[in-house]
């Protein structure tokens, strides 16, 4: 049986040098960030039975415990650097660490993010990344720089996520394909980290956040920081392909409040939409804008013609698990 420093040697150890000064096997890990950036650090926890449903496939799973930490550091346009492992296992099964570090390797390459320690023990599956990235001082996407009359902007599509876990809980019929292809945006979903770095080098940086919990909801605190409020055009919200081809009041329903998107939504001044247009051409990323950041507080929607619309919605509690 592999015993707790085996484990980590043979699946979490990498032989290459990375950024870290000192990394794995010591105390403390110490990392040495480029002089005059500012460190951003994030941690997400993902739990089995809550956050990802028990069995899920470990090559998938460690794409995505990764994944949505890079997201945070997307939402404020930062450069991501490392990231520290904590991870509680009911046994060492290699054939489960051979998948899980293989997903979070490849995608943790592909970000050039290190991994630089961690921790590990026996107990409930549950897994806890920490994140470090850079940022220029004043470039950082932060989320009280709305402003009334900016854009209100989306990457990527919407919604597939939502319609995958829909198909799992029975709560909608879909045929296998259309299934299977919602469910890899509920997976492995995308860190938009090149168009959130595009979007700080802007004049004025947006504010921004990633759409985790669903937009209604995570544009909530946006517009809070902000002390603004907005106006969201339902039909314009982008409907990932598959929720795309579902009736529309499920599609407004799943783009307005889905959750597991970990796409940016951000605000940019109305002069800015070229320079905007241009940040997301040269980071190869769709953006769509969707609304309004209004003066009035609250949230509104309205339909393709500007008409109001009714649409209740909120977004994920980890809590009360809705």
């Amino acid at each position: 049986m592999l015993s707790e420093f085996d484990l980590i040697k043979q699946y979490f150890r990498r032989p290459r040098p990375g950024r870290a000064v000192l990394g794995i096997g010591d105390d403390c890990a110490l990392l040495a960030p480029t002089p005059g950036m500012q460190m951003a650090i994030s941690t997400d926890m993902l739990v089995e039975g809550r956050h990802f449903f028990a069995g899920a496939e470990p090559r998938m799973l460690g794409h995505k415990c990764l994944a949505v930490n890079l997201s945070d550091l997307a939402a404020m346009g930062a450069r991501p650097l490392g990231f520290t492992l904590a991870l509680s296992l009911p046994a060492a099964d290699p054939a489960w660490l051979e998948g899980f570090s293989s997903g979070l390797f490849a995608l943790a390459d592909l970000h050039d993010c290190e991994l630089i320690g961690g921790d590990t023990t026996r107990g409930p599956l549950n897994i806890c990344i920490t994140v470090f990235g850079e940022v220029a001082p004043g470039q950082a996407l932060r989320r009280d720089a709305a402003r009334a009359g900016d854009d209100i902007w989306i990457s990527g599509t919407l919604g597939d996520a939502r319609l995958a876990l829909a198909g799992y809980l029975s709560e909608v019929a879909l045929d296998p394909a259309t299934h299977a292809q919602a469910a890899t945006r509920m997976h492995m979903p995308t860190p938009r980290v090149a168009l959130g770095q595009a979007l700080a080098r802007l004049a004025a940086p947006p504010a921004a956040l990633d759409i985790s919990d669903g937009l209604a909801g995570d544009l909530g605190h946006i517009l809070a920081a902000s002390r603004v409020g907005a106006t969201l055009d339902a039909d314009a919200l982008p409907a990932g392909p598959m929720l795309a081809r579902q009736p529309q009041a499920l599609r407004r329903r799943f783009t307005a409040a889905g959750g597991d998107d970990y796409e940016l939504c951000f605000a940019a001044r109305r002069a800015d939409r070229e320079a905007v247009l241009a940040a997301a051409e040269a980071s190869g990323t769709a953006v769509t804008r969707v609304g309004t950041i209004d003066a009035q507080p609250g949230l509104r929607f309205v339909d393709g013609a500007g008409a109001p619309l009714d649409l209740q919605v909120g977004g994920w509690d980890h809590f009360s698990g809705s």
